[in-house]
């Protein structure tokens, strides 16, 4: 039986993990945010509560040997997230950024290597169900360094939200990512549900107040990649 329920917001700009311990819920605790060890700069980790959704594909003779080391892959030869960023500001040929946006783009075969789109030949690009898995497999690799073999993420009972936009191909391949990054049993859950779902919660019976049989209630997400009213 899996310890913890986890959350997973695979974002266009951000991508978070929050988490529930099912096993003490004598005073009904909050989820807490996983802090995801990040290179901030080369050669520097540091820990922060987001995961920017970007990866940057460095040349052989960028950065040296170590400069990229995390603490479970000392021989990482490319960037995820804040120094993705940061970095790709100044070499964007290099940077991926918006997969999740690419995931939802029909006029594309999306498991196709296309990104950076319009980089040089000498640039090996990767598709964006490829690059979700990588930022996947960097939130994995973070649990997993923190809790150790007790409590494994992809043992974990997982939602990934997706947005509510997302046809049946887009969600396939998402859960095609989240195979690919170790994680091959997971519940999706569309994203303004999920907030439906947290703002019940945080109200408790006061939503009743709030809300009445017959009432429409409408969710706003303003997101990285686009905006939906649902």
């Amino acid at each position: 039986m899996a310890r913890y329920s986890i959350g997973i917001d695979l974002g266009t700009t951000n991508c978070a993990l929050a988490y529930l311990d099912l096993e003490n819920q004598a005073n009904r605790p909050s989820p807490a945010t996983l802090a995801v060890p990040q290179l901030t700069a080369a050669g520097t980790l540091e820990e922060r509560d987001l995961l920017p959704s970007f990866l940057y594909l460095p040349s052989p003779q960028e950065f040296a040997q170590a400069g990229l080391a995390l603490p479970w892959n000392p021989d990482a030869r490319e960037i995820v997230g804040e120094f993705a960023r940061a970095h790709g500001a100044k070499a964007p040929t290099r940077l991926v950024s918006s997969a999740k946006s690419w995931l939802c783009h029909s006029g594309v075969d999306r498991s196709s290597p296309l990104l950076p789109w319009q980089a040089p030949p000498e640039v090996q690009k990767v598709s964006p169900v490829e690059t979700s898995a990588r930022y996947l497999a960097h939130l994995r690799a973070a649990w997993n360094q923190r809790f150790g073999p007790d409590a494994p993420l992809e043992s974990q009972d997982i939602v990934l939200t997706v947005p509510a936009s997302f046809d049946a191909a887009a969600r396939e391949l998402t859960t095609t990512a989240a195979a690919k990054a170790g994680l091959p049993q997971l519940t999706l859950l569309e994203e303004p549900q999920a907030a439906l779902y947290a703002w019940i919660e945080a109200m408790r019976e006061r939503f009743r107040k709030q809300a009445r049989v017959g009432d429409v209630t409408l969710v706003v997400d303003v997101g990285g990649g686009t905006t939906e009213l649902s």
